[in-house]
């Protein structure tokens, strides 16, 4: 598992280094496709002093990303709060990879069955791997109109809306944009003001 730690003004020094490497290895016991983990610092002066020092945590698990970010008075305090909502999504995609399994293992065996009486066989297969839209947008204050201040660049690979819905959450995001396995149509699914989620989809 390789671990990329960078800062944006703000200097990371061996010490601060070595304890992330250190302390983002947790992830690891979550899941064991763990390819990368991305720790990003900044420190904004003009914040609270309670909140001027930022941790983002990107962890690229095989076909998923999950995100969490957090602040604090100091790079540690943030990098332990971030840390903390990785876990906590870590174990939500570790749940539904075991639910997965199981279920796979129930529909295997009925399939077998099938296939023994009937003396055919059936094949499912399925598969995706999402990337990261995240976008931002700032006002300029000296022109009055919305400033591009964050741009990305992502493969938009075929899912159905549960994976989709999934790897919002897991990202933290209010929208996700992949492409529809069913029809092969860009699609935007989003948390609506009710809590509830609702899908965009493109005409073909």
């Amino acid at each position: 598992m390789d671990v990329v730690v960078v800062g944006k003004h703000t200097d990371v020094d061996s010490a601060l280094r070595a304890l992330t490497v250190e302390k983002v290895e947790r992830v690891a016991k979550f899941a064991s496709d763990v390819r990368r983990v991305d720790v990003d610092y900044a420190q904004h002066p003009t914040r609270r002093a309670e909140d001027s020092h930022a941790c983002e945590i990107l962890v690229h698990v095989r076909q998923h990303l999950v995100k969490g970010s957090a602040a604090g008075a100091e790079h540690v305090i943030a990098l332990e709060r971030a840390l903390d909502k990785v876990e906590e999504q870590m174990r939500r995609l570790h749940g539904r990879r075991v639910g997965s399994r199981n279920g796979s293992r129930a529909r295997t065996a009925r399939d077998a069955a099938a296939a023994a009486a009937a003396t055919s066989t059936t094949n499912i297969e399925a598969a995706s791997n999402p990337g990261d839209p995240a976008t931002n947008g700032a006002a300029d204050s000296r022109a009055g109109k919305p400033l591009v201040v964050k741009s990305k660049q992502f493969d938009v690979r075929p899912m159905g809306v549960e994976e989709a819905a999934l790897q919002m959450e897991l990202l933290g995001h209010d929208f996700y944009l992949f492409t529809l396995a069913e029809s092969g149509c860009a699609a935007v699914v989003y948390r609506r003001h009710d809590g509830e989620l609702g899908l965009i989809e493109a005409s073909s």
